[in-house]
């Protein structure tokens, strides 16, 4: 006999745990929706897969995504079907829960992104875009601020837009520039690898990050790191980068300890430390534009995603990409790619073996003046 949906709708939206109109729940109510909740919870585990594979299958775009989180929320035995159904790999690059904006991106596209600022605050918002337009502000993902510590300057990433505190819940992780604002460190809130210690510094004690895993103690665990060349004889050009940052996975991978030392980016040495782990990681650059003659400029194609002409555009390809068979990259393949499209409002694209944090981490890079770079 065929799901009906309507009534599938009905069920999930009267066992949702917050009153959609904000009024109180009666004694009644809420004595009802325990006996609802516990009758769908102890279904037959085959039909409960079948039910919310059927919604995960036909649910894959915000907002309508919304029901397959409310699935999750129906009971444990739901939650735990539910979150193996969708880390499933046939659903990879997909976006439902927090924990998935630290897995890698889908394979053969993009996950199309909006980036806004506030100048005035220093913040800037990530959004998974909806729509190709541009001015629709999408799903809310992630949250940055800025701030200037002494020498350094951070940006503390958060899944609250209003929260940055570094022992919130809502602490994710933070990215860490030296003096110039050319050289930045990555550092995730979660450690990559069991036994991993946190560098070495008065906010490496262990957060009250939950969302993205409640299971492992919380940290600054250094997973990246990027650098812009100087640009001594002020050549003509886009800024030169280079990153090398630990493989996004699907599941927790091996990875090595961290260190804590602000140094220049030497990649050969980050090589080294990761192959001794045995750990994936990929070295990134930015993809060298052409020259145009009769623009008169440097030109990428960002076929459309990008409209603005900028400094901090740019597209980054990997030279390194351990997730590959072969550990070698694609310098064809865009991997990421960042652009201004308004005047407080930029694109972010990205892809395997890049997750969403990961690649917000590298766009924050490029705001700011870098002078001796240009």
């Amino acid at each position: 006999m065929p799901l009906s949906r309507s009534l599938l709708s009905r069920r999930l939206s009267s066992i949702s745990f917050r009153d959609q109109g904000g009024a109180e729940t009666t004694t009644e109510s809420k004595t009802e929706s325990r006996e609802m909740s516990g009758s769908w919870s102890s279904m037959l585990p085959e039909l409960l897969t079948e039910i919310i594979r059927r919604v995960e299958d036909t649910e894959d775009q915000w907002p309508q995504r919304r029901d397959v989180v409310t699935c999750a929320c129906v009971s444990k035995k739901w939650r735990e079907i539910t979150q193996e159904i969708v880390t499933s790999p046939c659903n990879f690059g997909k976006i439902t829960f927090p924990s998935c904006l630290k897995l890698a991106g889908p394979r053969d596209f993009s996950n199309q992104c909006l980036i806004k600022r506030n100048k005035k605050t220093s913040t800037f918002y990530l959004y998974l875009a909806l729509t190709p337009s541009f001015t629709d502000k999408g799903k809310f993902l992630l949250a940055a601020r800025r701030f200037r510590t002494g020498a350094y300057t951070e940006y503390i990433i958060s899944l609250d837009a209003d929260d940055f505190s570094q022992g919130s819940n809502a602490y994710v992780g933070k990215l860490r520039s030296d003096f110039l604002g050319t050289n930045f460190t990555v550092y995730d809130s979660q450690p990559p690898h069991n036994g991993a210690k946190p560098s070495n510094g008065k906010s490496s004690r262990r957060f009250a990050s939950k969302q993205i895993s409640p299971q492992v103690p919380a940290g600054n665990f250094e997973v990246g790191h990027v650098s812009y060349k100087f640009n001594l004889l002020k050549s003509r050009g886009p800024r030169r980068m280079v990153s090398t940052l630990r493989c996004a996975s699907p599941s927790p991978s091996p990875s090595s300890s961290s260190s804590a030392d602000q140094k220049p980016l030497d990649v050969t040495k980050m090589m080294k430390k990761l192959n001794k782990d045995g750990s994936g990681f990929t070295i990134l650059k930015n993809k060298a534009p052409r020259w145009h003659e009769q623009l008169q400029c440097w030109c990428l194609n960002f076929h459309g995603r990008v409209t603005v002409a900028s400094v901090k555009n740019f597209q980054l390809v990997a030279t390194i990409d351990q997730s590959q068979p072969s550990g070698k990259g694609d310098e064809e393949t865009v991997l990421l790619q960042f652009g201004k499209v308004g005047d407080d409002t930029f694109t972010m694209d990205y892809r395997q073996p890049l997750s969403a944090f990961q690649a917000f981490a590298l766009c924050l890079t490029s705001f700011g003046t870098k002078l001796a770079c240009e």
